[in-house]
């Protein structure tokens, strides 16, 4: 959530975790998280700060979000993820086909504009 600008008060993140955990078992899964950042998004559209999550999730710096990178950064938050995870993850943000996550289809992703 730093890497996006976010910077919730431990009594925010509680009210969070109880808005957005859809199944009720105290942890947000990826899609719960890019639920809540979509909205939280939307209240602050910045450049800035959505470049700033990319290169986050972008380790190479190649532009382009690969499996590998993806499942690096959500290991390094805490978040195991099957290799199917991975993938379908990559798919439901991969609008071109290519495997690969671009920086539009990251920001369209987390903004909800598809």
């Amino acid at each position: 959530m730093r890497s996006l600008g976010q910077r919730p008060t431990e009594s925010e993140l509680v009210n969070m975790i109880r808005l957005v955990d859809q199944d009720g078992n105290g942890t947000i899964e990826f899609n719960e998280f890019c639920f809540m950042m979509s909205n939280k998004m939307k209240e602050r559209d910045s450049e800035k700060e959505l470049k700033e999550a990319f290169r986050v999730f972008d380790k190479n710096g190649d532009g382009f979000i690969s499996a590998p990178e993806l499942r690096h950064v959500m290991t390094n938050l805490g978040e195991k993820l099957t290799d199917e995870e991975v993938e379908d993850m990559i798919k439901e943000a991969d609008l071109d086909g290519d495997g690969l996550v671009n920086y539009d289809e990251f920001v369209n992703i987390l903004t909800g504009k598809q």
